[in-house]
């Protein structure tokens, strides 16, 4: 009886606590695209299959490099070979960023580097009219030197589309310069035109801007922080809002939460709810952490670590589908791993009335 007992509370337990949320290998180094595959980019598509990107080949700064683009049908366990959709003949591509608009268009943005750095590089775009099975020839969709793409564009409630970019100075590979800014370019589908917003700028600088609408008009955006690459223990996420529908931006800040120089992922729910995911350390790319917001991001009780260990997760691109799963994928492995995770917003064990946490 005691130990029947026993069972049935370790049963009760169990049920009670958030689902283990447990990672899939898409793709390494077994894939012949080369080595390096970081970093990757992911969204869904209207008939339910999933098409994901990276950049790959020798290295971040090879020539060799392209963008590649697999497919994971509605459906299937199993992601189709990787295939190449973009490369330039005389310079090296890097962040690759694919998204599905309203009307069934897919879109890809990349960057093409017209330098030794990233500060030279250029955004370019492609479209596809049949769910990413043909892609049109590659436009500049910009001419000013180090416009850069890194996160997934948001539709907001005006009907127009917001396109978070960066603009990266300096020429030092191992560190962002304090004038490095976020903006945003916003497209109009009624006249097919592009617009650019003004800047995010903040004490370190920033870059990568991960942005949701709050309310119609009022966005809410966290960048990854400017400066070196080691650790620095004021080194925060930047946190910045619009309350003009990304047109002007107020300065950015730091928030609470650490920031090792790492991009950041953050998406509004169909509940409301916000998730943002982040490297939850000042020096190193782990662990990758979820945290949970009910009010607008105005407070954040809720955490979970998604990967860690000596290793590096970064990069994390992720949505919501249709179902209301979360479909995350991130880098590994010496950038040399994509994987893949699904979760709900009731697995990362947030309380319907939780109590927010302190800033540390």
């Amino acid at each position: 009886m005691v130990h029947l007992s026993r069972l049935l509370i370790a049963l009760l337990i169990a049920a009670l606590l958030p689902a283990q949320i447990e990672s899939e290998k898409v793709f390494g180094p077994e894939v012949q695209t080369g080595p390096y595959k970081h970093p990757a980019t992911i969204t869904g598509l209207d008939n339910g299959d999933i098409l994901l990107a990276y950049y790959g080949g020798e290295g971040e700064y090879a020539n060799d490099t392209a963008v590649f683009v697999a497919r994971k049908k509605k459906g299937e366990s199993r992601w189709s070979a990787p295939r190449r959709i973009a490369q330039d003949p005389f310079r090296s591509v890097g962040n690759g960023v694919i998204w599905q608009a309203p009307d069934g268009v897919v879109w890809l943005f990349y960057v093409v580097r017209f330098g030794d750095t990233w500060s030279e590089s250029r955004i370019a775009a492609k479209v596809s009219r049949d769910r990413g099975e043909t892609w049109s020839d590659s436009s500049l969709l910009t001419l000013e030197r180090g416009w850069m793409v890194r996160g997934r564009p948001i539709v907001l409630a005006s009907g127009k589309y917001l396109l978070p970019i960066y603009h990266e100075t300096g020429e030092d590979r191992e560190r962002v310069s304090p004038d490095t800014t976020s903006l945003f370019m916003i497209y109009d589908p009624a006249v097919k035109q592009w617009a650019v917003s003004g800047r995010i700028r903040s004490r370190l600088g920033n870059l990568q801007p991960s942005p949701v609408e709050l309310q119609p008009g009022r966005i809410l955006a966290f960048c990854r922080r400017g400066g070196g690459y080691g650790g620095q223990d004021d080194g925060w996420l930047v946190r910045a809002e619009s309350h003009d529908g990304g047109i002007t931006w107020g300065p950015g800040e730091d928030s609470e939460f650490p920031n090792p120089n790492s991009a950041v992922e953050l998406l509004k729910l169909a509940s409301g709810s916000l998730v943002l995911i982040y490297n939850d350390s000042f020096k190193d790319r782990t662990p990758l952490a979820a945290a949970l917001s009910r009010d607008g991001g105005k407070t954040w009780p809720v955490k979970k670590v998604l990967a860690s260990g000596r290793n590096s997760f970064a990069y994390p691109s992720a949505f919501q589908a249709r179902d209301g799963q979360i479909h995350l994928i991130y880098t590994s492995d010496g950038r040399k791993q994509i994987n893949h995770a699904v979760f709900t917003e009731d697995d990362l064990g947030a309380p319907p009335h939780a109590s927010p946490s302190p800033r540390p």
